[in-house]
């Protein structure tokens, strides 16, 4: 019988005693078929080698609201004067091996040894793009901050890093950071793998952080599914003051669908959480799909546009930038 390697506990409405899954949503799971019909019929947009860019100097602390991108999903977050990253990816690669897999285009938007202090890290899911172990471990020696994350991952990171501060919860789970910041762990639909034995055995989530400068919601990898999931946060948790949605890595649809969102579905949930601004992530820094780099920040201009949004309410993030929100 198979054996979950990372988490063991009862069934529940998202996990089946091996695995877990996206209930009332479509099936995430891709066979080798699939990706070998991908890979054969795929027209790949050519991406440039690299892109320019000027890193930030961040404050120290911020009493506001400052997200600074860092490049991918990767950010920090500064709020009510604690800092955060989400899923911190400083390798040159995401990929298991350092010779191989998608190379990174853009310079991290910050320097890592520019980093104030990291109190916490929001970590999303198990992907390489999302969990790079090498960054976690540097992390960890040089601020050794409280890493929050879903069930299962918890079971990676201690490998990995046996000395990290975790804290770790199912979807809807509200985690403590400190006396007066905390993220509860939203849903999202994705999947999660480190090799090819282990689909789905660790949970994937987004994070709503509640701090005193605002709430922040960081949506994680998601498709866009049937939509319910997104009123259900907005039902639930409110509006949040920041929204972080991705907007790329979408070609083909056929294939991407179900995992990531395209810049008008984007939108989309934009508009069922209630954001009052945003920032759309996780375009740019990796090649991982077929889309051209701008196109998501182009087909982005236009959803909004006809959606009637202020483009100025939700914003590509670009690296090396800081958006203040106070």
């Amino acid at each position: 019988m198979p054996r979950n390697r990372y988490y063991a506990g009862p069934p529940s409405d998202q996990f089946d005693g091996l695995r877990f899954f996206n209930p009332g949503e479509p099936a995430t799971d891709r066979g080798l078929r699939d990706i070998v019909k991908w890979r054969r019929t795929s027209v790949v947009a050519r991406w440039p080698a690299q892109v320019p860019v000027v890193p930030a100097k961040p404050d120290e602390r911020v009493a506001g609201l400052a997200i600074t991108m860092v490049g991918h999903a990767s950010l920090l977050i500064q709020a009510g004067g604690l800092n955060l990253l989400t899923d911190p990816v400083w390798s040159a690669r995401a990929s298991p091996l350092a010779f191989a897999g998608p190379k990174r285009v853009t310079a991290p938007g910050i320097v890592f040894d520019d980093l104030p202090p990291i109190d916490a890290v929001l970590l999303s899911h198990n992907h390489y793009d999302h969990l790079d172990l090498a960054t976690l471990r540097r992390l960890q020696r040089v601020h050794d901050p409280l890493f929050l994350m879903p069930l299962g991952n918890d079971a990676i990171l201690r490998r990995a890093v046996p000395r990290a501060r975790i804290a770790v919860g199912d979807w809807g789970e509200r985690l403590a950071i400190g006396e007066r910041h905390a993220t509860t762990l939203t849903r999202a639909n994705h999947w999660s793998a480190r090799g090819v034995r282990d689909r789905r055995m660790a949970l994937w989530a987004g994070h709503w952080l509640d701090t005193p400068a605002g709430s922040i919601w960081f949506a994680g990898d998601t498709g866009y599914g049937t939509g319910d999931i997104f009123r259900e946060i907005h039902r639930h948790l409110g509006a949040p003051d920041v929204a972080l949605i991705p907007i790329g890595a979408y070609e083909p649809r056929w294939f991407m669908a179900a995992q990531h969102v395209n810049p008008s579905e984007a939108v989309e949930i934009f508009r069922a959480v209630g954001a009052k601004a945003a920032l759309g992530i996780h375009w740019g820094t990796f090649q991982l799909t077929d889309e051209a780099r701008e196109a998501p920040v182009e087909a982005l201009a236009v959803a909004l546009s006809d959606a009637g949004i202020d483009p100025e309410r939700f914003r590509a993030a670009e690296a090396g930038r800081t958006y203040r929100f106070d």
